[in-house]
């Protein structure tokens, strides 16, 4: 009888523990996640203002680079919010949110991934950069970029609603551990996820070392081959971190069989912060912030018109891009 009261209150000090863990965790994510969830809102904003943007395929590409990361960061906050609170959910709709997260994550892959091939094709081929990448072929490139994307989605569904029988229950704890149970769903991910790392990262590794050799070579000094360099470099380091994201399903099933609970969570909650919600936030800077074009006008926006930068201005950097 002792035991069995100790084993209780040790299991009673654990939860105490796991929440105010929690509760400290969501208090230092969920502002900062609020914030770039405005960012993010005036960025797609300034690109829905100007005519240049809404034409120009690497704007294009960046938009819609932002319309997802947008829609994941929501649907992850969400998801995250009702995994601390320990609250059900319908099963449908925790299967829908699921499988949308898992789709913007890897069509936001795909699309980095593009915007790296469009990048390619103006540094190393800059005479055939208009007739290569044309509003039609950048909008069909977006389509494809879908279609691959939405591949193990679909596979999922046609599992779950015609395979699988082990989610009886109407309402579930929303996450993908108690959803999928099958053996089917772990090997169709680690299926896709070999694929999918393979290919992103033969991207990232052919593209940027092409631009970086290109942007080295026609620099005529070393402050701007330097800062061309820097500027692959941090294309290079965030391509990575959302190549990375791939392997979190991975990364959890070897942590969850090799550690304990504690050590689960934390390593986690890691995992989730870095590789799925650092890079979310981190695209804008480096894709908007650095472009000249894009900034003057976003600046304007971002203060509502106060700041220094008049539309004068704003139609003097976009044509200077040109």
């Amino acid at each position: 009888m002792a035991n069995l009261n100790n084993s209780k209150s040790n299991f009673t000090q654990t939860l105490l523990m796991v929440d105010r863990d929690s509760q400290m965790k969501a208090f230092l994510f969920v502002p900062p996640c609020v914030i770039f969830l405005f960012v993010n809102g005036v960025m797609i904003f300034t690109l829905r203002k100007n005519k240049f943007f809404k034409e120009t395929s690497r704007y294009i590409l960046f938009g819609h680079m932002l319309w997802v990361d947008t829609l994941s960061l929501i649907m992850s906050l969400v998801l995250y919010l009702y995994g601390i609170s320990r609250l059900s959910m319908l099963k449908n709709v925790c299967l829908f949110l699921l499988i949308a997260v898992s789709s913007l994550i890897q069509v936001s892959i795909l699309n980095l991934a593009l915007m790296s091939l469009e990048r390619y094709v103006a540094i190393c081929f800059p005479l055939r950069h208009a007739d290569i990448t044309t509003y039609g072929r950048t909008h069909m490139a977006i389509g494809v970029v879908w279609m691959i994307g939405l591949i193990q989605s679909f596979s999922e569904l046609i599992i779950f609603y015609a395979i699988d029988s082990t989610n009886t229950a109407m309402n579930v704890f929303c996450s993908r551990t108690t959803l999928f149970r099958l053996q089917i769903y772990t090997k169709l991910d680690i299926a896709f996820t070999c694929v999918f790392f393979v290919s992103v990262c033969f991207i990232i590794i052919f593209t940027y070392a092409s631009i970086a050799i290109v942007a080295k070579s026609a620099s005529g000094d070393k402050v701007s081959a330097k800062k061309a360099n820097k500027t692959v470099l941090l294309h290079l380091i965030q391509m990575g971190l959302c190549a990375a994201s791939i392997l979190i399903g991975v990364i959890q099933e070897a942590i969850f069989v090799y550690t304990d609970y504690m050590t689960t969570l934390n390593v986690m909650y890691f995992c989730f912060l870095v590789f799925i919600i650092f890079p979310r936030c981190l695209s804008p800077l480096i894709y908007g912030l650095r472009d000249q074009a894009f900034s003057c006008l976003f600046k304007y926006y971002f203060t509502c018109g106060k700041g220094k930068i008049k539309p004068v201005g704003i139609e003097q950097c976009i044509v200077a891009t040109m």
